[in-house]
């Protein structure tokens, strides 16, 4: 079974969006997925570039930024994914 599924939270380890949570919206291939958060931009990201976090969200594949705000709303995670974490790697 894959880490990375539709839903998953995860934190971006790598680049200029390091520290911040997002959610797989889309796995492309067994290497990349499709990410976006609050203040993550819609893209293609390497699953090497991703921490899994255990919380996962009832979005559907594809799902919008709206759909991903209500997911986060009724998960209260709307806090965690407005702060950017210290990495220690």
């Amino acid at each position: 079974m894959a880490v990375f599924e539709v839903g998953r939270v995860a934190v971006k380890t790598l680049g200029r969006e390091a520290g911040l949570y997002c959610v797989v919206v889309e796995v492309i291939d067994h290497s990349f997925v499709l990410v976006e958060g609050l203040k993550v931009r819609r893209r293609r990201c390497n699953v090497r570039h991703l921490a899994p976090t255990p919380e996962k969200l009832d979005i559907e594949k594809g799902a919008g930024l709206d759909d991903i705000k209500k997911a986060l709303k009724a998960k209260k995670l709307e806090e965690k994914f407005q702060t950017r974490i210290k990495l220690d790697l």
